[in-house]
């Protein structure tokens, strides 16, 4: 079965298995997308309903494209700019193409899973706020020792210049 598919303001037909490079989406690298805006569907020469066919991908890759060049010219006024600029673009792999009934028994499966790693996270945020309580009174103590050093090096300079302005009056 084959879809037709536009995503980031460009159409693609598409089957299982297919490769393609689309413009950047949301996700990391082994993450499965739903690719919503399907416009036509079909198998060989028979078109079926787009509105209940649904296409998944997964993320292959974050990538970026070739190159592209770009020079400015102005004749005869000494402009001359050149930049380069590169896309950013994802690598997706399609798994299924076909009704949304048989995507939705997968999809449960995988939020399942994302849930039973969120409380880990939370667990890891709340450590750091210890430490840095702790490191505050430390800075406070560092700040007058700081002072006391300039001062003697006043001190030490004021004799250097009087010793200076005896030799220049000698000399004279």
């Amino acid at each position: 079965m084959f879809a037709v598919v536009r995503t980031g303001g460009k159409q693609y037909r598409v089957a299982a298995g297919d490769k393609i490079a689309v413009e950047k989406l949301a996700g990391d690298a082994g993450d499965t997308i739903t690719l919503g805006d399907v416009l036509m569907a079909g198998e060989g020469d028979n078109i079926a309903d787009a509105a209940k066919v649904t296409v998944s991908a997964e993320i292959i890759a974050q990538a970026k494209s070739e190159k592209v060049i770009v020079f400015k010219k102005r004749r005869r006024h000494n402009y001359r700019r050149k930049n380069g600029h590169r896309q950013q673009m994802t690598l997706l792999r399609i798994t299924a193409v076909g009704d949304s009934k048989a995507e939705k028994k997968a999809a449960p499966k995988k939020e399942e899973a994302k849930a039973d790693t969120a409380p880990k996270v939370e667990t890891k945020k709340a450590a750091p706020k210890k430490v840095s309580s702790e490191v505050k009174p430390a800075a406070k103590k560092a700040a007058p020792k700081k002072d006391a050093a300039p001062k003697k090096a006043a001190e030490k300079k004021a004799p250097a210049k009087k010793a200076a302005a005896k030799k220049t009056e000698d000399k004279k």
